[in-house]
């Protein structure tokens, strides 16, 4: 058979007793998945392109590439990096740190640098993600917004889940200061929002409320389509450098950009107050900052490329994916309905086998900072955490799905997906 004629599928089924059926879905999958990857492969190499005419615009060398320490005064390097992110996202200012630890915190930030006592926070597309719950303060959390007074709304999706532009619009008043976007489906089987959706979201209410901050939650969408949510009338973004934009080698760090008058009122809960961004050293940061940023759109296309592979693949063996491996995508997750604790256990084990580091470790479920429900996670990951490298994740709750994303290579994603299929066969 051909599985066995090529050296990979080969070794697969000899030395890690992988069975054939599974190496014939997913070669099968590869082959169906080819003309979806030549698109992926022309985005690609437009934000490549664009993110190289930001380096080059702001004369990056090699002295930026260094940190400071201490308070980090006159950090050229970490002032530079920020410069090159607001080119990149067509900002008017960035914050670039270390000191911004996820994804949760460069939000909290733009959340509660830009909104007091009396404002209203509007979230326009349905409920956020599980850890933005507890910043928002729905169960009564200290320190959170609805304890320092802001106000809180949440707009449900319409039944064929997308933004209710007219109840959002209906629901704006004097007092809502920011409408929220999350453009990542978050742990929700639904669509992931397309910049094409929220420019229409985002237009309908500057059109009606010039004085409304519109928020994107840009985490796990950079660099996936031609465009980013500044471009289509967002104020303000955030995300994080252990996801996307770091292109697997950033240690650590989050960002916000926007309006020059929001980020520095971001800048002021990062530090404090007559502080903003002029402190906060960079020490080894910038380095692998900038080569992040450079490597990002190859690394979201393979990425990308492995979460098409997913869809397939496991369609094919029986599994409700969404989304559909030919749909068109704004983020890089790919959310697999397995149906039982046992199998989202199953997979998450196949995915850690499969992991450069701790692939002998079993993951187990696991309540975890930010969440109500068990958690089970893998990751064999260089930085800890990171969600651009392959991993898998998901609340231990009905109807039991996993949420893949990430892979630094298209090659090893592959050999993840056959791995935890194979452990996904032994529950059969």
């Amino acid at each position: 058979m051909k599985t066995t004629t090529n050296s990979y599928y080969a070794t697969l089924e000899e030395e890690y007793l992988i069975d054939r059926s599974i190496l014939q879905e997913i070669e099968e999958a590869n082959r169906e998945c080819q003309p979806i990857f030549a698109g992926i492969s022309a985005t690609t190499e437009l934000n490549q392109l664009k993110i190289l005419r930001a380096f080059q615009s702001n004369q990056v060398t090699d002295f930026h590439l260094h940190g400071s320490t201490g308070y980090g005064y006159g950090d050229v390097g970490r002032d530079t990096l920020e410069q090159v992110y607001a080119t990149v996202f067509k900002a008017e200012k960035a914050i670039v740190r270390a000191q911004i630890v996820s994804g949760t915190h460069a939000i909290a930030l733009a959340l509660f640098g830009n909104l007091a006592a009396g404002d209203e926070l509007i979230a326009a597309t349905g409920r956020p993600y599980d850890t933005l719950l507890k910043v928002i303060g729905i169960h009564g959390e200290e320190g959170s917004l609805l304890k320092n007074g802001v106000q809180y709304t949440e707009i449900p999706l319409t039944p064929d889940e997308k933004i209710d532009l007219k109840e959002l619009c209906e629901r704006i008043s004097p007092q809502t200061k920011m409408v929220a976007f999350q453009r990542s489906k978050g742990y929700d089987w639904r669509p992931s929002f397309r910049i094409a959706e929220l420019a229409e979201a985002i237009s309908r209410v500057k059109t009606r409320f010039p004085w409304v901050i519109c928020m994107v939650d840009n985490c796990y969408g950079e660099f996936v389509e031609e465009k980013e949510p500044l471009e289509i009338g967002a104020d303000l973004i955030a995300g994080s450098l252990i996801k996307n934009p770091g292109g697997g080698l950033a240690l650590t760090g989050g960002y916000l950009a926007g309006k020059e008058a929001l980020i520095e009122q971001a800048a002021l809960r990062l530090t404090a107050p007559g502080i903003g961004l002029e402190v906060g050293s960079s020490l080894c940061f910038g380095r692998t900052a900038y080569q992040g940023l450079f490597m990002a759109p190859a690394v979201v296309g393979e990425a990308l490329k492995g979460a098409v592979l997913a869809a397939r693949f496991f369609e094919k063996l029986g599994y409700p994916v969404a989304p559909g491996y030919n749909d068109k995508r704004t983020d890089i997750i790919q959310a697999i309905q397995l149906g039982s604790r046992e199998k989202m256990i199953a997979f998450c084990r196949g995915i850690q086998k499969a992991g450069p580091l701790d692939a002998f470790v079993t993951p187990e479920p696991a309540l975890l900072p930010g969440y109500t429900d068990e958690v089970i996670m893998a990751g064999g990951t260089f930085i800890q955490g990171s969600s651009i490298e392959l991993s898998a994740d998901g609340p231990i709750r009905p109807p039991y799905i996993i949420y893949l994303q990430g892979g630094l290579s298209l090659a090893h994603i592959k050999t993840g997906l056959v791995f935890a299929a194979h452990e996904l066969q032994k529950k059969l």
